[in-house]
C-alpha cells in the first residue's frame, strides 16, 4: 500500500496497528507512528489507543506515556493498555500509581485493570493493599463478580503475600475452577515454604480430574526444591514427561538441578544439565555454581565458572563465588589470585548480583 503512494487513513491505521500489536515488532511500530504523525493522524482517538497498546506491550512505557498524556479523551481502554503493560513489565509500584490515577480520575476499573492490578500487588506483597483491592473488586458496579479471571487472579495475588488462608478462602467460594485455580495455590504454598501443603494440593488437584500444566509442574517442583525432597521431584519430573507428555521447559530443569545440586549429588546436576535438549541458561549454571560453593567442590566448581564465562564474560561475580570456593578448601594462593583478578577489574567484594542466591 505504502510503495504504491496511497497513505493510510483513519480506518486503515488502526488496523495496521492491531497486526503490528499482534507481532510487537517494534521497529515497524516507530515508523507507522511517523507516517501517523505526518498524515495527522496521531491524535485520532482510536490511533492513539491504539499506540498507547502498542509501546506498553513492547515495553516502551515513555512513549506509551506520552501519547496517553497527549490524550485528551482517556477511555478506559488505555488506562488498561499501561497498567498491563507495567505490570507484565515488572514496574508493579508504577502500575499501581497509575491505578490510584485512574481511580482519582473518576473512572471505574474494570476485570482487566484489576486482573493487571492484582498482579502488581502480588509482585509487591503488599497485604493492606491487597485487601483494598478485593474490597474494589467487589464494590464495581461494572465488574462480573464471579469471573474466573479474576478469581483466580486474587489467589495468585494472595499466594504471593504468603496469605494462603485467604487466598483459600476465595478458592473454595468459587462456584467454577479451572487448573490455573488450583495451580495458584499449588505455586503459594511452595513460594512460602508449605511443602507438604503444596504437594497435597496436587495430589487433591489430580483426584478431582483437573489436568496440570507445566505451571503447575512447577510449582511441584519448586516445593520439592525447598523441602529437599530428591526422590519425590525425580517422580514428579518423570511424571511430567511420561504421564501428562509435558516436556521440561528452561524452568523446570532449573529447579532439577537445583534440587541435586543443594543435596550435593553435583555430578548428575551437571549430567542433567549436559543431557537437557536445549542450551543451560546462565540462571540454570549458576544454580550448580552455587551449589558448589556450599558443597566447596573445586574442580566442579571450576569447571561451571569456565562455562558461566562463556555465557556473560562481563559477569564478574564468579570470582567472588570461586574465592569463597577456594577459601572453604584453605587454597589461599587461589584465593589471592581471585582478589587479584577482583582488583584488577575494580571489584568490590559484592558482585554486581550473586550467583549462589539459590543454594542458600
Amino acid at each position: 500500500m505504502s510503495r504504491t503512494g496511497v497513505l493510510p487513513d483513519t480506518f486503515t491505521l488502526p488496523i495496521v496497528l492491531k497486526a503490528i500489536c499482534q507481532v510487537l515488532n517494534y521497529v515497524m511500530a516507530k515508523q507507522l507512528h511517523g507516517v501517523a504523525v505526518k498524515i495527522g493522524l496521531e491524535t485520532n482517538m482510536y490511533c492513539e489507543s491504539g499506540f498507547i497498546n502498542l509501546y506498553s506491550k513492547v515495553g516502551d512505557f515513555e512513549n506509551a506515556r506520552k501519547m496517553f498524556d497527549k490524550n485528551t479523551e482517556r477511555k478506559l481502554g488505555s488506562w488498561n493498555a499501561v497498567i498491563a503493560g507495567l505490570s507484565q513489565g515488572g514496574r508493579a509500584k508504577e502500575a499501581i500509581d497509575m491505578f490510584l490515577e485512574l481511580r482519582e480520575s473518576g473512572l471505574q476499573p474494570d476485570d482487566v485493570t484489576m486482573v493487571s492490578v492484582t498482579s502488581a500487588c502480588g509482585s509487591l506483597g503488599n497485604l493492606d493493599l491487597a485487601l483494598q483491592l478485593h474490597k474494589c473488586v467487589f464494590q464495581a458496579k461494572e465488574m462480573e463478580k464471579s469471573d474466573l479471571l479474576m478469581m483466580n487472579s486474587l489467589i495468585d495475588m494472595y499466594g504471593k503475600c504468603g496469605k494462603m488462608d485467604l487466598a483459600y478462602r476465595v478458592f473454595s467460594r468459587m462456584k467454577e475452577r479451572n487448573v490455573s485455580s488450583w495451580t495458584s495455590m499449588i505455586v503459594g504454598y511452595a513460594m512460602h515454604g508449605y511443602v507438604r501443603d503444596a504437594l497435597e494440593w496436587f495430589h487433591c488437584m489430580r483426584e478431582a480430574g483437573v489436568r496440570p500444566n507445566h505451571v503447575t509442574f512447577i510449582g511441584v517442583l519448586s516445593a520439592c526444591v525447598h523441602g529437599g525432597m530428591v526422590q519425590e521431584g525425580k517422580y514428579y519430573f518423570n511424571m511430567m514427561k511420561n504421564e501428562y507428555g509435558i516436556e521440561p521447559l528452561l524452568q523446570h530443569y532449573g529447579c532439577l538441578v537445583d534440587l541435586l545440586g543443594r543435596a550435593g549429588l553435583l555430578e548428575e546436576a551437571r549430567g542433567t544439565i549436559e543431557g537437557m535438549p536445549m542450551k543451560a541458561n546462565v540462571v540454570i549454571w549458576g544454580c550448580l555454581m552455587g551449589a558448589c560453593e556450599k558443597h566447596g567442590h573445586v574442580k566442579m566448581g571450576e569447571w561451571v565458572a569456565k562455562r558461566l564465562q562463556q555465557l556473560e564474560p562481563w559477569n564478574d561475580g564468579v570470582y567472588v563465588v570461586l574465592s569463597n570456593i577456594y577459601a572453604s578448601n584453605g587454597m589461599w594462593e587461589e584465593v589471592r589470585r581471585m582478589r587479584e583478578i577482583m582488583k584488577e577489574r575494580k571489584l568490590d567484594k559484592i558482585p554486581a548480583y550473586s550467583l549462589s542466591t539459590s543454594s542458600d
